[in-house]
């Protein structure tokens, strides 16, 4: 799976070799399969079967350069623009380079950027869960159907990452944009949508472990009609998980708390606690993936998804992938089985393979 969390991105960049030169690299992804999904919550809808783009993560063209600016510091940037493998479409007619834009300096003082990010908090949970954002087996199935701001990618936004101090760093990021509906600022600070994020980490040998903390505040929705649901409001969020790489075995955990207070009106008050095992197991060029993902909301019921999922690699660069994942909805939930980039549509089973090749 790709992994586009912002300590990683920048730590791709940072190594002494890279930064020795300036330079502009080009990479990217291809992604394409077969879906299958049943089990509609909906009486009377029958299965579904595709060939969809995007099923384990996001095909993109990407682009990144570096330029030392002597005395240690450095200059960089990343742009990343993703598609429809299927169509050739581009996956955002408002944004070309949707996946991440930003541009920032790095050096011994840890590194700044600027532009659109992804969100600490969602990539940190893509780090753990074996399957990534991508496949049916995702845990953005069950963790976020009810939350009234899923936070993924943050547009406005500005984030510094610390110096390494033997495997702990700390992330900090604020956005005036979360990109619900796509707010803006505006005179009066009209549907601003505000997110902090703090995030303590520590990466050292076969041990990761993490917390992050993420606030979100919308102020003053008055451009959306009662009928909406949206009356303004507030989030905060906090995830705390890590994973041992034992070599046969690697096994992760998170556990996820939302609290809501009057951003949706389906939301008001609303508590969600969500929690997640995974385990991946490589042998030779062979890798099986497991996870187990629950949900509980107050007054809204309970979601339960596990998965099962194989990877075989082709070579450096080229994998064949396939997932299985089941969801048993209670109550008023409505988990359902979509992946990277289309949603599940009430199905409560599904089957994937497919293959997804980088350059």
């Amino acid at each position: 799976m790709q992994k586009k969390l912002i300590a990683l991105a920048v730590a791709a960049l940072a190594s002494g070799a890279v930064f020795a030169q300036s330079n502009v690299s080009i990479y990217g992804a291809v992604d394409m399969g077969y879906a299958w999904r049943g089990s509609n919550m909906e009486k009377g809808v029958k299965s579904q079967q595709a060939i969809n783009s995007n099923q384990s993560d996001a095909s993109l063209i990407g682009f990144t350069g570096v330029e030392d600016l002597g005395n240690g510091t450095s200059a960089l940037f990343v742009l990343e623009a993703g598609f429809k493998t299927d169509t050739g479409a581009h996956t955002n007619a408002d944004s070309f380079f949707n996946e991440q834009a930003f541009v920032g300096l790095t050096g011994g003082w840890g590194t700044a950027i600027v532009g659109r990010l992804q969100a600490p908090r969602y990539g940190f949970l893509i780090e753990l869960d074996p399957f990534g954002d991508g496949t049916v087996g995702r845990f953005g199935n069950v963790y976020d159907d009810l939350l009234s701001v899923n936070v993924e990618k943050v547009n406005n936004a500005v984030a510094y990452v610390s110096p390494d101090f033997g495997g702990f760093t700390v992330t900090a990021a604020y956005s005036t944009n979360a990109g619900l509906l796509e707010p803006q600022e505006s005179i009066g600070n009209v549907m601003d949508l505000e997110t902090w994020t703090v995030f303590p980490r520590y990466a050292n040998g076969p041990l990761d472990v993490g917390f992050v903390y993420q606030y979100v505040k919308l102020k003053n929705p008055v451009e959306f009609p009662p009928a909406s649901g949206i009356v303004g409001g507030k989030q905060s969020q906090w995830t705390i998980g890590g994973s041992y790489d034992f070599g046969a075995v690697k096994l992760s955990a998170a556990y996820d708390h939302f609290s809501g207070k009057k951003l949706l009106e389906a939301m008001n008050d609303k508590k969600v606690k969500s929690w997640m095992l995974g385990l991946s197991a490589p042998f030779g060029k062979n890798t099986v993936n497991f996870s187990y993902n629950e949900s509980k909301a107050d007054n809204l019921g309970k979601a339960r998804q596990w998965a099962a999922g194989y990877d075989y690699s082709l070579s450096r660069r080229t994998n064949f992938y396939a997932a299985y994942s089941h969801i048993t909805n209670k109550d008023e939930r409505a988990a359902s089985v979509g992946d990277a980039y289309n949603d599940g549509e009430g199905y409560r089973k599904g089957f994937q393979f497919g293959l997804r090749h980088s350059f």
